[in-house]
This record gives C-alpha cells, sequence and structure tokens, in this order.
C-alpha cells in the first residue's frame, strides 16, 4: 500500500483527500517511479469536476496528474531504464498524485534540473511539441499563439522562434515584455485581433481557450491548420482541430525539450511549489484565480 491524493467524488477542490491506496503494479514496457514532484495542470481541474467524464476514464477513487518526476523503483520488461534512475514522466494514465505512479514515457532528469521544473515540464512539452506539429508551421512562416505566456504557449513561442518561425504572442497587456522576452511579437487579447495583424498568418494555435476560432480559420483560410488544446462548441462549428494528450501525439517531446531546459535554452513558466497535502489548495488556487503560476506538487 502507498498513499495518494484521490478523488472521493465529483466536484469542488474538497474533494480532493489524501488517502491510502494500492500501490501500481509495473507491467511490460514501463517503470515505476517513486514520485518526488507533480505538476497540477487546467485538465486535472475540469476532471475533478466531472465535465470530462466523456473524454477520461477518471472516477471517484482515482489518481490525477499528468505529469512528474522521481525516481524508478522498478523497471518491467522490456523498459530501458534502471532502478534509481531520476526521470520526468509524462503519464497518460495519470496517477500523479501518489506516492507511485506507473508509466511507458519518461526521459532522464538532468542533476541540473530541479525536481519541481521536470514535473512541470512533461505534459507542457507535449501539447506545444505535438501542436507545433500538428499545424505543419515551417522557417519563414508567421503563427499566432493565443495564450502565449502560459506553461504550454511560452513553450510554443521557443521553440518556434528556435525553428525560424515568426510567433505573434497573444496575451495580456501586462503580459507584453513576457511575449517579448520569449522571442514573440506582442498583440494584446481584445476585439479585433486578427484585424490588428497586418502580415499573412500561416497558423494559429489556440493554448488558452481565447474563443477566436472562427476569425482564427478565416485569417488562415485552412482549417487543418488552427489547432486548440481548450476544446469547446467553437470547435466544431469553425472546423477546427482539437488536439488530445496522448502516449503518441509527440514521443520524443522530453528528448527534445529536457535538453533545453537542462542548458537554459528553454524557460518554463513561473512555478508555486506547495506540498501534496495541498492538493485541493492547489485547485481552489488555479480555479479562482488567485495565481497564474504553475503550480507544483511537492512530495518533500
Amino acid at each position: 500500500m502507498s498513499s495518494a491524493i484521490v478523488i472521493t467524488e465529483f466536484g469542488g477542490p474538497e474533494v480532493l483527500q489524501w488517502r491510502a491506496v494500492k500501490s501500481p503494479d509495473v507491467k511490460p514496457g514501463e517503470v515505476l517511479i517513486r514520485v518526488k514532484a507533480a505538476a497540477v495542470g487546467p485538465t486535472d481541474l475540469h476532471i475533478r469536476a466531472g465535465n470530462l467524464t466523456n473524454v477520461f476514464p477518471q472516477r471517484p477513487g482515482d489518481v490525477l496528474g499528468f505529469e512528474a518526476a522521481g525516481v524508478v523503483e522498478a523497471v518491467g520488461d522490456g523498459a530501458d531504464a534502471y532502478v534509481g534512475e531520476e526521470v520526468a514522466a509524462l503519464l497518460p494514465a495519470q496517477g500523479g498524485y501518489g506516492e507511485f505512479a506507473t508509466t511507458t514515457v519518461w526521459y532522464p532528469k538532468p542533476a541540473s534540473v530541479s525536481w519541481d521544473a521536470a514535473a512541470a515540464l512533461p505534459a507542457s512539452a507535449d501539447a506545444a511539441v505535438g501542436t507545433l506539429r500538428q499545424v505543419r508551421a515551417t522557417k519563414g512562416e508567421t503563427i499566432v499563439v493565443l495564450g502565449a505566456v502560459g506553461a504550454v504557449g511560452s513553450i510554443i513561442v521557443q521553440l518556434a522562434r528556435a525553428q525560424g518561425i515568426h510567433v505573434i504572442g497573444v496575451a495580456s497587456e501586462q503580459a507584453a515584455d513576457s511575449v517579448r522576452g520569449l522571442g514573440g511579437e506582442f498583440l494584446a487579447f481584445g476585439a479585433g485581433l486578427f484585424d490588428r495583424i497586418d502580415t499573412p498568418v500561416d497558423a494559429v494555435i489556440d493554448a488558452a481557450g481565447y474563443g477566436e476560432l472562427t476569425r482564427a480559420v478565416t485569417a488562415v483560410g485552412d482549417a487543418s491548420r488552427v489547432v486548440t488544446l481548450t476544446g469547446g462548441p467553437e470547435v466544431a462549428s469553425s472546423g477546427a482541430l482539437l488536439s488530445h494528450p496522448s502516449p503518441d501525439r509527440a514521443p520524443d517531446a522530453l528528448a527534445t525539450t529536457m535538453p533545453l531546459l537542462a542548458s537554459g535554452e528553454l524557460r518554463l513558466k513561473r512555478r508555486r511549489i506547495l506540498p501534496i497535502e495541498a492538493a485541493a489548495e492547489a485547485h481552489r488556487l488555479l480555479e479562482s484565480g488567485e495565481t497564474h503560476d504553475k503550480i507544483v506538487l511537492s512530495f518533500g
């Protein structure tokens, strides 16, 4: 047995409770990690509230958490890892809010990368690398990133700039310097957003749910090059594509981004660290808008 934060029922943050759970069994191709830190993502909040029961299988009694970092405790048959290895892990089946988690997607954590940074990278890197590929952006093109200073958007901006892609980063006025610091051209969110762009737009990535998908498709002229991470009714009506988290969206995302993080070439969104027992408080802070930091839960 081990312990984890579980969803006791669908509802508000208070349904997240620290409980004894059965430790997961490691299967062929998997590693079992002792979690040192787990990041909280916006999808976690929706799953906990019961808003995504048609998308994710998590039910009361289950453990949330798509991304974590920790130490390998056991190695399944065929898995290329060793006991004691420090890794960052994407958890397609979730489970990061627990003392132990299993996964098929991991990458060695360099010594220069902190546990909280390693935990904050996997899901955001997967989404950033995956959506950038999905819109087929290439050197010399112009893309618009909605939510350019978020956990995912900020990585998209940096990766795109490194590939020679011109990035127009959309965010609030307060984030103007942050967008420019990432290498993007700043554009304030607001009315007539696409009317204020005076150059042709080749692709759009919505990393924030800004609700501009129909206008984005009109601006690009090709719905297959407008991708959103947030869903909503406008996806179907606009023809834009919804990018789902999956093991095959960008299987090399960690291999692509972890070395850049270790070298300082990639910067992550500012993080706030809370103890794992404060998972409910983390959800409350994010849901209320009291913090816009990336929250990472520490196991001590």
